[in-house]
């Protein structure tokens, strides 16, 4: 079975730093493109980031300059870097990965369970 266990979050004042990694364990053949999604009380999940397996990233506007998301093929990991945090950074912010768990098979995606990120003075 497939997990992705997130780990990071916290509280930061403005202008601070965080850094969240997603670990995926399970039954794993290929991980293709993985992301960072973020959902803010009141509001829709958006995709904050992503990155192919060969490691070209996309990324939100609101995001552009302050955060990095790179990934460890060999660790099956992901990571965001985010430097000068605002206060509307602060959501709960998803992993997500499109990856096959045996060869041939369709790629699903997997989702997981979050984590708090809050930009408070």
């Amino acid at each position: 079975q497939v997990q992705l266990v997130e780990s990071g979050g916290g509280l930061v004042q403005p202008g601070g730093s965080l850094r969240l990694s997603c670990a995926v364990s399970g039954s794993i053949f290929s991980i293709y493109t993985m992301g960072w999604y973020r959902q803010a009380p009141g509001k829709q999940r958006e995709l904050v980031a992503d990155i192919t397996r060969g490691g070209r990233a996309n990324y939100a506007d609101s995001v552009k300059g302050r955060f990095t998301i790179s990934r460890d093929n060999a660790k099956n990991t992901m990571y965001l870097q985010m430097n000068s945090l605002k206060p509307e950074d602060t959501a709960v912010y998803y992993c997500n990965a499109r990856l096959s768990e045996r060869p041939l098979y369709a790629p699903s995606e997997y989702w997981g369970q979050g984590t708090q990120v809050t930009v408070s003075s």
